[in-house]
């Protein structure tokens, strides 16, 4: 067993998310949204760290470290948890985040998410963004989601990943599980391959350029089901996101695209729940209504959070009244509430908010 194995065993034990290893720091474990030292450590020397973490590296992704000062990969450790391992170097010499993919994947129903999230796994074809900063739990809801597809449709299903995370058996449907990297040289190389291998939903795991924005584009409009994901926050920052990814002379036609393409937006945060012990997902939701295509085409983004606000009916909500409602159902406190919403003023007369 390598030496690093031991403290992602306490990473798993102790219920964290994150463990944060640095040159010249004691291990850290992020425990519901914290950074605390793990007992028993002393600060790790550049050379033992690095020790560590070539002990847990394949030679590839050493390799790929020591030319590049980056590498991303995904690490078993049999009995425990797959991790999503970054290594990267820092201001004192190495480092590395190791973050925990839990080995079984939460179902939709045991998320407590809303009915209009869920609803997303029986859309035909059509593009949805799923957004929110790094550890907002974005891949644990796209995981969900697909093992619904998984459990309940006869589909192809390809995820495009850099790394592979959640790993899903073959249910009602057949899954392809690629690795960015391994199993193709691109994100938008794996869409482009996705469209002549019969696939019927396909997950990226990052739109992270314009070509891969494209073809994720241009493959909602074939009829395939593609889940994306941008690290924004809020419906309205996602479309701008997307489309000021192109020269300004391709934005029309790709406002044009997009309004024919786009079925949904989610944008979700973690925040800490009132008794301290875990964190709770909320969510901003767009979905697509008969005037949603044309405010994209007009580029009339600012009319966003009124078409939200009239679509409450069909579950839609603003990230600001989700943050309200939880708060009201004392599951977060108002200060944490206060600290993520947009309009602050609507949370600072609540008890603690300020």
């Amino acid at each position: 067993m390598a030496e690093l194995d031991q403290l992602l065993i306490s990473l798993k034990t102790l219920g964290g998310s994150d463990l944060h290893l640095a040159a010249g720091l004691e291990p850290r474990i992020r425990v519901h949204g914290g950074l605390a030292p793990v007992e028993g450590w002393e600060p790790l020397t550049d050379k033992r760290l690095r020790g560590l973490m070539q002990e847990v590296a394949s030679e590839r992704h050493w390799e790929s470290y020591q030319a590049e000062n980056d590498a991303d990969f995904a690490y078993s450790l049999e009995g425990v948890a797959r991790f999503r391992a970054n290594f990267f170097s820092q201001e004192n010499g190495a480092g590395a985040v190791f973050r925990i993919i839990p080995e079984k994947i939460v179902p939709l129903e045991d998320l407590s998410l809303p009915p209009a999230i869920e609803k997303l796994a029986d859309i035909e074809g059509g593009l949805v963004v799923v957004t929110g900063p790094t550890g907002s739990g974005k891949s644990t809801t796209l995981a969900a989601i697909i093992d619904r597809i998984n459990s309940t449709r006869s589909r192809h299903i390809v995820t495009i990943e850099d790394p592979v995370e959640f790993v899903h058996e073959n249910k009602q449907s057949v899954l392809s599980h690629r690795e960015v990297g391994e199993h193709s040289n691109s994100f938008s190389a794996a869409l482009r391959a996705a469209v002549r291998q019969d696939a019927d939903v396909v997950l990226v795991g990052e739109m992270r350029d314009r070509e891969t924005i494209q073809m994720a584009i241009t493959a909602a409009e074939m009829g395939l089901l593609v889940f994306g994901t941008l690290h924004t926050n809020g419906a309205a920052k996602t479309i701008d996101r997307i489309v000021d990814a192109f020269p300004a002379s391709e934005q029309p036609q790709i406002r044009i695209s997009l309004s024919e393409s786009l079925v949904g937006v989610v944008s979700q945060l973690l925040v800490p729940t009132v008794d301290g012990e875990g964190r709770v997902a909320v969510n901003e939701i767009l979905l697509r209504t008969s005037g949603l295509p044309n405010l994209i085409r007009e580029g009339n983004i600012s009319m966003i959070g009124s078409v939200i606000q009239s679509g409450k009916k069909d579950g839609m909500q603003s990230m600001d009244d989700a943050l309200w409602g939880l708060v009201q159902s004392g599951k977060i406190g108002a200060r944490d509430a206060y600290l993520k919403a947009s309009d602050k003023g609507r949370f600072e007369s609540l008890p603690g908010a300020s």
